[in-house]
């Protein structure tokens, strides 16, 4: 038997955020034992943990999709970094497959805060579709798109990047038939993050249904690569800036995030992403 842990990452409340398994002891497991995990627990993902191959770092990690491994996830480490540090640690070093990622523990009272850095600065992926095609994918009206210009971004994973008017286009849109497929296949990708301006920030949504998350509450590495998309729409200024991020609203299950992301010569430079977890279950599972 294996042991596990269900966590709600970027929230400090209870059944909101975005819901995490993390399968302890997996390093004699393939990788299709831990697909079929992944599938059993059927959550946006599922991370394992085994040991690292350089032992200075803290852990190494595979993070899956019901339906396939992915190189970074950024709520899966965030939830691991906490549940790594629960012992005191200030430094957890995960070892993931796009990259060494980095996360730095703060503490206030009893409540603890992980922050990542990003393991690949943002890079263009692939054509942007046409306007008409990607409101067509997501139930909406050209006039919706905006002000930004749309964009397709990968730093591990790969997002086509949807800013729209306001809270009231982003609570309407949805993936629809056929424009959803054709949008995918121009753009490249199988997800598309949605964003909106509002006083104290952004608000997002990501859709990926052919992925088996119809929506996400909270997509980390999607707001680390948002850095990318921000900076070519002249969103961003020399220096640092910090945003606050909300998700998962619309779906029901709040989730908070907070970006920092540092511009210098008008290149991108580091960009973390912040956010708490809280714990609300663990048990055994059987090996496949």
């Amino acid at each position: 038997m294996l042991r596990f842990h269900i966590y709600d990452v970027f929230t400090t409340t209870p059944f909101s955020g975005n819901p995490l398994a993390i399968v302890e002891g997996a390093g004699g497991l393939t990788g299709a034992q831990m697909q079929t995990l992944a599938r059993q627990f059927n959550l946006s993902e599922t991370l394992f943990i085994q040991p690292p191959d350089d032992p200075a770092h803290t852990a190494k990690v595979r993070i899956f999709f019901p339906t396939a491994e992915i190189p970074f996830a950024g709520h899966p480490t965030i939830g691991c970094a906490l549940h790594l540090a629960s012992g005191g640690a200030s430094l957890v070093t995960l070892e993931e497959v796009a990259g060494l990622v980095p996360v730095r523990i703060t503490r206030d009272g009893d409540g603890m805060l992980a922050e990542f850095t990003a393991p690949k600065i943002p890079l263009r992926h692939a054509p942007v579709p046409p306007h008409a095609l990607i409101a067509r994918a997501l139930d909406l009206r050209p006039v919706d798109i905006g002000p930004h210009a749309p964009g397709v971004w990968q730093g591990g994973p790969a997002f086509l990047y949807v800013p729209v008017t306001g809270l009231a286009a982003l609570a309407k849109a949805r993936p629809i038939e056929p424009g959803w497929s054709e949008a995918m296949a121009a753009a490249r990708v199988d997800s598309a993050y949605l964003y909106a301006a509002t006083p104290d920030g952004l608000r997002a949504r990501m859709f990926s249904p052919g992925t088996g998350i119809p929506e996400d509450p909270a997509t980390g590495s999607a707001t680390a690569i948002l850095a990318g998309q921000l900076l070519a729409n002249g969103a961003l200024p020399e220096g640092t800036t910090t945003l606050h991020l909300r998700q998962g609203v619309e779906m029901g299950r709040p989730s908070d995030l907070r970006l920092a992301i540092d511009v210098s010569g008008g290149a991108l430079g580091a960009i973390r992403v912040a956010g708490a977890a809280v714990k609300i279950a663990e048990g055994t599972i059987r090996i496949p």
